[in-house]
Order: C-alpha cells, then sequence, then structure tokens
C-alpha cells in the first residue's frame, strides 16, 4: 500500500464547482494544510488567494470546455500568472482533436506556454472522450509544445474522468520526464494506488479526505 504522506504530496486539492465561494477556497485551503497536499487547484476568478508556502497554486484555464480561443486561453494564462498561478492547467480545444488538426493543438499549447512562461503547464487532454490514437497524437503535440504535464480530464465531461488504461498509454507516450496527471472520478485509496501504478505522478482529487484516509501512515 502507498504510503498516505507521498500520496498528498501528489494531490492537487480541487475545487472547481461554478457555485464555489471566496469562502468555499478559503476552506480548500485550510483543508490543504491540514491533509498535507501539494497545491489547491481553482477556478481563474478565484485569485489572487494567500497561501501558506507550503502550498502550490495551481488554476484551471479555457475550462471546462476548451472551446475557447487560443488568444483567449492565452490570455487567461497570463492573468492567471500575473495573480500568482504556480501551475496553470489548461484544456486542449476537442474540434482541433476530432479534426486530427494537431498543429492547431500544439499552436493552441504554445501560445499558452508562451504566455506563462515560467508557470508549470498542465494539459488536460479530456481522455475518455478520445480515441487511443488521438491520446497519442494531443499528448505528442502537447510535448512539442512545452508541457511540463499531460492531464486525463476535467471532471465535468459526460464521456468520464480518468482510466487507468488512458493514464497507461500516456506514461507510454510522454515517457519519464513529463508528468501525468490523473484527474476525474478518482474517489478511492483503491483508484488513487491503481492510477499511481499506471504511471501518474500527480491526481487531481477533489475528495482528497476520503482518499488519503484509505492509505497507511
Amino acid at each position: 500500500m502507498t504510503n498516505r504522506e507521498t500520496v498528498a504530496q501528489m494531490v492537487d486539492h480541487t475545487l472547481l464547482k461554478p457555485e464555489a465561494t471566496a469562502a468555499d477556497v478559503q476552506a480548500l485551503i485550510d483543508d490543504a494544510v491540514e491533509l498535507g497536499t501539494f497545491s489547491v487547484c481553482v477556478s481563474p476568478s478565484m485569485i489572487p488567494v494567500e497561501l501558506p508556502e507550503s502550498l502550490k497554486l495551481a488554476v484551471v484555464v479555457g475550462f471546462p470546455s476548451g472551446a475557447v480561443k487560443p488568444a483567449v486561453k492565452a490570455f487567461e494564462a497570463a492573468q492567471a500568472a500575473a495573480d500568482g498561478a504556480d501551475e496553470i492547467d489548461m484544456v486542449v480545444n476537442l474540434a482541433f482533436v476530432k479534426q486530427g488538426d494537431y498543429e492547431a493543438v500544439e499552436s493552441e499549447i504554445q501560445g499558452v506556454r508562451d504566455a506563462a512562461p515560467k508557470t508549470l503547464l498542465k494539459v488536460i487532454i479530456e481522455s475518455a472522450a478520445l480515441t487511443d490514437e488521438e491520446i497519442v497524437s494531443t499528448c505528442e503535440a502537447a510535448v512539442r509544445a512545452g508541457a511540463d504535464y499531460v492531464k486525463t480530464s476535467t471532471g465535468f465531461h459526460p464521456a468520464g474522468g480518468a482510466s487507468t488504461h488512458a493514464v497507461a498509454l500516456m506514461r507510454k507516450t510522454v515517457g519519464p520526464d513529463i508528468g501525468v496527471k490523473a484527474s476525474g472520478g478518482v474517489r478511492d485509496a483503491a483508484a488513487a494506488e491503481a492510477m499511481i501504478e499506471a504511471g501518474a505522478s500527480r491526481l487531481g482529487l477533489s475528495g482528497t479526505a476520503a482518499v488519503l484516509d484509505g492509505l497507511e501512515g
């Protein structure tokens, strides 16, 4: 069984409900400190926020559909970085993927990379909505564009969230030097351990306490 503290330091403790208030975000931060997570992940309208030095701040961009202009995503990323984001989780334009236009996918990601060059960049590919071939090609485009991580899911798409199959395929595609984040539907310790075994190096969790409570140590 994976150590609780080790897993906690892989967690982006997440609150992305549209109705979340500033008080809810503060409660998220307080929980994250108590749980020992790596970061909190919030919507861009909720920042800037005060964080202890122990926590990183992740912010979503183009969320949840990804269906905004590339220039809008780039602006949103630049604003998030200016507001204190340490990490950006951007959603790709799934229409570009489904059309097989991976040059457009790469260009869009590159635009966000250039807009926030010092901020760690995770690219959400919405893996449950893609074929294996689309997962591979999208991950390859993300790596070419300078992404630091590829991420399975927003958690909002009706196709579903993370799967061990997608995580394993993403890890195989990007190799050992790019991060893989499993997010969406990881609700207990067994699921978290399965994602890590498949190759996840980060977990996006909203029910973090329930996951960590199932781990030893």
